[in-house]
């Protein structure tokens, strides 16, 4: 069997940054680098795959937009309809990647592996971990069955599910972490080696789509102090909240009080947790709300604006965060 064809979507990050000098670890700028010269600097990547690429944007991913997950979702789309590609890889920055994953895990509808990977340290760094993360992203792309997973971030040698992962550390590169569900596995010796994969609808399996436009949908953080007056102003005009909660997903006893009209109105208010893990179920002190199970208050947002394009009826977003 010939070598497995891959394509390349680059979307900057730090994984193309560059800074002034080789210990400039913090001070670079973002998304300097093109696709051509990050696949020159890695010139192992053809001894495993025939690889070609594109410069789908170069920009520092804090400036990330929904306009910009909806076009790279068709076009990620586009390509793996291709009979011509195996596998695709998505260099991408690290500070917004575990969204932008989870927003194709959603979309995207391929069994073909769907690989994203950065790094936190720029091109231009001593020990910069970008070449062997982008490395390791085409090997494991070229593993047909690693499309069973859905959408991956493979960086640092590991492997983690969209819909699992969040970056925990703001420099250092062991940053993505699974919280208490783990990660896939890791890539060794050229190859990723999975250990169990994820049993919620994605990809392949997902009814979701990419609509032409995401409904409004605002995140709370949940803190002592937090007005009332001021999530109400949040919520006014919008078609959904995330509340980031305290503990088992609660807020302040005058927001919930504040919320009742608007949710009368019909804004569906969804209960997260601000918490590094555990779940988020339902209790009789907040009926009329959905429940994020164990998403995060980001992810949740991005199920949230997905549901709200099929439908209106809390029971059945609620069986999308069941599902999902």
């Amino acid at each position: 069997m010939g070598k497995r064809k891959i394509y390349v979507l680059a979307c900057g990050g730090t994984i193309a940054g560059k800074a002034a000098s080789a210990d400039d670890l913090t001070g670079y700028e973002a998304g300097k680098t093109s696709i051509g010269e990050l696949l020159d600097a890695v010139p192992a990547v053809s001894d495993y795959a025939e690889v070609k690429g594109e410069q789908f944007v170069n920009i520092d991913s804090s400036d990330m937009t929904e306009a910009l997950w909806q076009a790279l979702s068709a076009r990620i789309q586009e390509v793996a309809d291709r009979d011509d590609v195996d596998g695709i890889v998505i260099t991408h920055g690290t500070d917004t990647m575990e969204e932008t994953a989870y927003y194709l895990d959603l979309t995207v509808h391929t069994r073909k592996p769907v690989v994203l990977t950065g790094s936190m340290r720029p091109a231009t760094a001593i020990s910069a971990d970008g070449p062997l993360n982008l490395l390791e992203a085409v090997q494991a792309a070229s593993d047909t069955a690693l499309g069973d997973c859905g959408v991956v971030i493979v960086m640092n040698s590991v492997i983690h599910s969209a819909r699992f992962v969040e970056k925990t550390d703001t420099t250092h590169v062991d940053t993505f972490k699974g919280r208490q569900m783990g990660c896939l596995g890791y890539m060794q010796d050229g190859r990723p080696m999975v250990y169990q994969k994820p049993l919620r609808k994605h990809t392949f399996s997902s009814d979701l789509v990419s609509p032409p436009t995401l409904p409004s949908v605002a995140v709370v953080y949940a803190y002592v102090g937090l007005s009332a007056d001021d999530v109400v102003s949040l919520a006014r005009g919008k078609e959904g909240l995330v509340m980031a909660g305290l503990g088992h997903g609660k807020m302040p006893a005058p927001v919930w009080e504040a919320l009742q009209p608007l949710i009368e109105e019909g804004l569906v208010v969804v209960r997260a947790a601000r918490a590094v893990g555990g779940m988020v179920t339902p209790v009789p002190a907040y009926e009329g709300t959905v429940t994020a199970d164990s998403l995060t208050p980001q992810k949740a947002k991005i199920l949230l604006q997905l549901a709200l394009c099929q439908t209106k009826d809390l029971s059945e977003i609620q069986a999308f965060f069941d599902a999902y």
